[in-house]
């Protein structure tokens, strides 16, 4: 897992890159507030995230939630699993929202 900032992040999206973003928050968290990630939240990781992007294993996956914790979780899951390059969002959209609103 590496670390990805905000900054970097809104850089790349406002470019126009094709990004695998995956927002791992709760839906409510979701509805507040987001930049267009897949939402699978943590909870329900093991049982639907792999469905979902099993054919990412090789590609670049952006991972987020709220302050960074649940989707740093999620990135070790996903390398147990093979996935090769993750990326966790430092400080989440805590720190999205501090930098761009």
């Amino acid at each position: 897992m590496e670390l990805i900032t905000v900054e970097d992040l809104k850089s790349r999206i406002e470019n126009g890159e094709k990004l695998h973003l995956i927002d791992v928050r709760e839906p409510n968290e979701n509805a507040e507030y987001n930049i267009g990630g897949i939402l699978l939240p943590l909870g329900q990781i093991r049982d639907k995230l792999i469905d979902e992007i099993k054919d990412l294993k090789n590609e670049e996956v952006i991972l987020y939630c709220r302050s960074g914790n649940r989707s740093g979780q999620a990135c070790g899951f996903l390398e147990t699993l093979g996935f090769t390059n993750t990326r966790n969002l430092e400080g989440g959209m805590l720190k999205w929202q501090e930098k761009f609103h």
